[in-house]
């Protein structure tokens, strides 16, 4: 998996590379039981802080996308039950709405760019199946 940090953005560091972890997880660039790098070598590889890689898989690990293995390091595993996802997938969505609302975006327009949005992980998981064929 290719990380790439916007050192100009507003959005905290350990935030994009949460971020970017669970979009590989999305397009299954990473699956279950693949083992992320270490903290210090992830860190280096990045050329960030190893608090700021150590802080990110802290928050994966709460949001149960990983387990920290005393041996392995942080491995994928995703323990979130359904419920509790869908719940937690509905509060991030109130906000998004609510914001695109104040825009005008209708509800006809949301449904279309979250079409687009899914089928872009979708397109990436096809994409890189049929690579492996």
């Amino acid at each position: 998996m290719y990380i790439v940090i916007d050192f100009n953005s507003d959005e905290a560091i350990y935030m994009q590379l949460r971020n970017q972890i669970i979009m590989g997880i999305a397009t299954e660039q990473i699956k279950e039981g693949d083992t992320l790098p270490s903290v210090r070598q992830l860190a280096e590889e990045i050329g960030i802080n190893m608090h700021t890689v150590n802080k990110a898989y802290s928050v994966l690990k709460q949001e149960g996308f990983i387990k920290l293995d005393r041996r392995k390091g942080a491995v994928i595993c995703l323990e979130l039950d359904k419920l509790v996802a869908m719940e937690e997938l509905s509060d991030a969505m109130k906000v998004v709405v609510a914001r695109a609302m104040c825009k005008n975006i209708s509800r006809q327009e949301m449904h279309n760019i979250l079409d687009i949005v899914i089928d872009g992980f979708s397109a990436s998981v096809t994409e890189r199946n049929q690579q492996y064929e």
